[in-house]
């Protein structure tokens, strides 16, 4: 994997990346850690994602010199506080800040902070973002439509409260009512959004069996299948470790079940399923990505039974009617409203 645009200005500041226990937050390209490695050859490096392939390609390639974790709540198992923080801004403000104040009493009080991301992701609003843990922020550098500020750590290592950080909100499709809980970052955080309301109006009428929700941000679809189909075994699954968590409790609040776990694509499902059902992603991070999508839709047919089923919601602009018809089965166009188009089709029908 070659160097991103924010890991090559990073490493045109070498010298701030000297540290003793550094820590690494989203970095997308482990090829970095690579270059840090030889920056400071005695530090103890930690790299943090929320990201799964992230987290895989990290832990694969540098298991024994850098100690990786992927997990919703970020704890500090080196023994050592970090005394520089690298954070690749996220695709939300409100999950930057999320970040800092979760990171905040894992850093020494003299802690070096250093922000890096594209102009378009919103990195310039950092140090507004930060005033609460910072005593100075400056732009070090910019190129490639990219910035990198470093910030000052203020010392301010107020306890937090994981649970202070969800947003919560009601929904009632159908007759069906649900209390949906969201972390920052994760999609439609806040509020149901149109495509996934329009796929929950146009289920098939009888669901049973294994279902799988595939890029479940907060669990609306399974938990939404599980209330009306008690008959049905909900599994979801998602790339995003803080969309995970927010699943979990949506179905903790509605005393529902489901298997919910880390996935990159299907690459750890198992066995096959009586539906299938997503409202599936077609960005990563703030760039338009319809790869996660196409490969998801060209492998699935293994993992649906005989007669299963795959309905899915999409902007009606996106041409998945042909890779469903190539690769399973002709699809049906159940609803197309509102720039949504609801596609379904059957495995050996």
């Amino acid at each position: 994997m070659s160097l991103s645009n924010p890991s090559k200005l990073l490493l045109r500041s070498e010298e701030l990346l000297v540290s003793n226990n550094p820590l690494v937050v989203g970095c997308p390209d482990s090829e970095f850690l690579n270059n840090l490695i030889n920056i400071a050859p005695q530090a103890t490096i930690s790299s943090y994602h929320i990201n799964f392939e992230y987290y895989q390609d990290s832990k694969t390639k540098y298991q024994d010199k850098v100690t990786t974790s992927f997990t919703e709540n970020y704890q500090n198992s080196t023994g050592n506080l970090h005394d520089l923080v690298i954070i690749y801004f996220p695709k939300s403000k409100k999950e930057y800040q999320f970040m800092l104040a979760m990171l905040a009493p894992t850093l020494t009080t003299d802690a070096t902070i250093l922000v890096v991301g594209e102009n378009k992701g919103g990195v310039k609003s950092c140090e507004k973002l930060s005033i609460d843990f910072s005593t100075i922020c400056n732009k070090i550098d910019s190129a490639r439509h990219c910035a990198l500020y470093a910030i000052s750590f203020n010392g301010n290592d107020a306890p937090f409260n994981f649970d202070d950080w969800y947003s919560y909100f009601d929904i009632n499709v159908d007759g069906v009512e649900l209390k949906i809980a969201s972390l920052p970052g994760v999609f439609s955080h806040g509020d149901l959004d149109n495509g996934t309301r329009l796929l929950l109006e146009h289920l098939p009428s009888h669901i049973s069996g294994k279902v799988l929700d595939f890029g479940c941000g907060a669990g609306i679809i399974s938990a939404f299948v599980a209330k009306k189909f008690p008959q049905s075994k909900v599994e979801l699954l998602d790339i995003n470790a803080l969309a995970l968590a927010s699943a979990k409790k949506t179905l903790e609040l509605n005393q529902l079940t489901g298997r919910v776990f880390a996935s990159n694509g299907l690459s750890e499902v198992k066995g096959q399923y009586q539906a299938v059902i997503s409202n599936p992603p077609f960005h990563q991070g703030i760039k338009t990505n319809y790869q996660a999508t196409e490969t998801f839709l060209k492998q699935v047919k293994e993992h649906l039974s005989f007669t299963g089923t795959l309905t899915i919601v999409a902007n009606n602009f996106l041409k998945y009617a042909p890779i469903i018809a190539a690769e399973i089965s002709e699809p049906e166009l159940l609803a197309n409203k509102k720039g949504f188009a609801i596609h379904f089709c059957q495995k050996n029908i």
